[in-house]
């Protein structure tokens, strides 16, 4: 399979190297001294984006308008998801978006939406999301982080949103969510979900060791939706 890696950051070279690895080749590479515009798509079988918000749906509309799929990791791009939905749909394209492609976080969500919902009758534990990434972050919260909260929102009555403090817990109303924010040197990521009660306190952490599982989901998820049509998560790459 043919990849063209638009974004040759630190995860780009990761997901270089992991697709190497399964046998694939690397077709071309867009960054900012390349830009998208001026790069042959035609012998690309299949795109992977890791860039920067805004920059995304640019990206997503390049490869749809040149019949390429693609799969999208960069976060904080989602207000405009509808409309690129629709033009994907009407265009035949295929795009494949996630927060996180790691699979262990992917399952962290499972769990973390049924540790809610057995929550949900006990407003005696109040929930908390915290996650830490390195100081380039650029989006706060995280997108796995926003992923957390709606799980949470979705499945414990006592959320109706979430409030988001940087490097310290926000002040919140009795029916939002706190998340904090955390930028430190150095680190992959970890979400810790924390329900904490005059007696006790229950905790879900994902900790990320490395990029590895990141790229390695990131080219999975490629192989899974080269050929196919429509919009998808990593939710039907599990379940399928």
């Amino acid at each position: 399979m043919r990849i063209a890696l638009i974004g040759y950051g630190k995860m780009g070279q990761a997901i270089e190297k992991i697709a190497l690895e399964r046998g694939h080749k690397i077709s071309c590479k867009v960054n900012s001294d390349n830009p998208i515009e001026q790069v042959d798509f035609s012998q690309t079988d299949v795109a992977i984006e890791f860039t920067k918000p805004e920059l995304a749906t640019k990206h997503i509309i390049h490869c749809i308008d040149a019949s390429v799929p693609i799969v999208v990791g960069t976060t904080a791009w989602q207000e405009e998801l509808e409309a690129i939905k629709a033009i994907c749909l009407d265009k035949s394209g295929s795009l494949l978006y996630a927060s996180n492609f790691s699979l262990g976080v992917n399952i962290f969500f499972e769990i973390n939406k049924r540790l809610a919902q057995l929550l949900s009758d006990h407003p005696e534990y109040q929930a908390e999301v915290e996650e830490i990434h390195h100081l380039q972050k650029l989006d706060a919260p995280s997108g796995t982080a926003i992923d957390i909260a709606k799980g949470i929102v979705s499945f414990n009555q006592n959320y109706s949103g979430w409030k988001t403090g940087l490097n310290e817990k926000p002040e919140v109303k009795n029916d939002e969510l706190p998340i904090i924010a955390k930028r430190e040197p150095d680190v992959p990521g970890t979400h810790t979900v924390n329900y904490i009660s005059e007696i006790d306190t229950i905790s879900l952490t994902h900790q990320a060791h490395n990029r590895k599982g990141f790229a390695l989901g990131a080219v999975i998820a490629a192989e899974w939706v080269v050929n196919k049509k429509g919009v998808f998560t990593m939710s039907n790459i599990l379940n399928s």
